[in-house]
């Protein structure tokens, strides 16, 4: 009997638990322990701040963390008695890593990263809106497809390394003296940074140059940043329809039991209140 009870209570702990990582009070109150970490870690690169109020930042440091640790505990007890699928979650693993990471004493030679690291939580802002976790995963599932529009770039950049420099390595070495050199002007080229400088110094041995450069630009610029971009949208919208697949899912097994409890508690709770309306009547009558 005391078992059933443990067990009993265990569940409605855990059940509480999860109400309250679902309720928008507690991502909102994360979001602004979040935002509190950033402005204290922006004060810290000022030395008058640091010189005046050190003591103040390192509790407000010690307090977030402290939060942090407490939301962790909470996500980890909501799952009941399958706390590991906290871990299922890859931007549950990300918090729980920085939070650990954050236990590396600010003193000593682990100073500086200590501090690195404590730049990092700045980055859970990601993972507490949904808006911006949908991006991030974009940009991660557009990595294979990236990959071959990087390397169709680098190839051109290569032809292009190889062609400058048998046509400008005399005319202007500054640029064109060897290929690595040669492949780093042709990124400067490619981000439009005084690039013309680079084309009218050849211009002025070779005319006919300009169309060297114009066709790089093209080709290096303009098509393959519309292609990153092509990729990066279509992505998205994929993103976007899994996403709404997943909203519509019909709910599991574990949604079912989890509302069929909370309406009976509902019903035995309104069952005892009518109990005593009738029970006040009977006195009064």
């Amino acid at each position: 009997m005391n078992n059933e009870i443990s067990v009993e209570q265990k569940r409605s702990f855990a059940e509480q638990c999860r109400r309250l990582v679902d309720a928008p009070i507690f991502s909102q109150v994360i979001i602004g322990l979040i935002l509190i970490n950033a402005v204290a870690v922006g004060l810290e690169t000022s030395t008058w701040v640091v010189a005046h109020f050190s003591g103040m930042l390192h509790g407000i440091n010690q307090l977030i963390l402290l939060a942090f640790m407490v939301e962790a505990a909470i996500k980890i007890v909501a799952h009941g008695s399958r706390p590991w699928r906290y871990f299922a979650n890859g931007w549950n693993c990300f918090d729980f890593s920085i939070i650990v990471l954050s236990l590396i004493p600010a003193a000593g030679p682990m100073a500086t990263l200590a501090r690195l690291i404590r730049v990092l939580r700045v980055l859970r802002l990601v993972s507490a809106f949904p808006e911006l976790r949908l991006l991030v995963d974009t940009l991660l599932r557009s990595l294979p497809s990236m990959f071959h529009i990087s390397l169709l770039m680098g190839i051109i950049f290569y032809i292009y390394g190889v062609a400058g420099y048998f046509l400008f390595h005399e005319i202007d070495p500054t640029h064109w003296r060897s290929l690595p050199i040669a492949l780093l002007s042709l990124f400067r080229i490619v981000t439009f940074e005084d690039w013309t400088d680079i084309m009218y110094t050849a211009m002025e041995s070779m005319p006919y140059s300009w169309i060297y450069f114009l066709s790089f630009v093209v080709m290096g610029a303009f098509v393959m940043i519309n292609l990153f971009i092509g990729v990066v949208l279509n992505n998205l919208e994929e993103a976007k329809l899994r996403r709404l697949d997943e909203l519509a899912m019909p709910p599991s097994q574990t949604e079912i039991l989890r509302e069929l409890r909370a309406t009976q508690e509902s019903l035995a709770r309104l069952q005892k209140r009518l109990g005593e309306m009738g029970n006040e009547k009977g006195t009064e009558s």
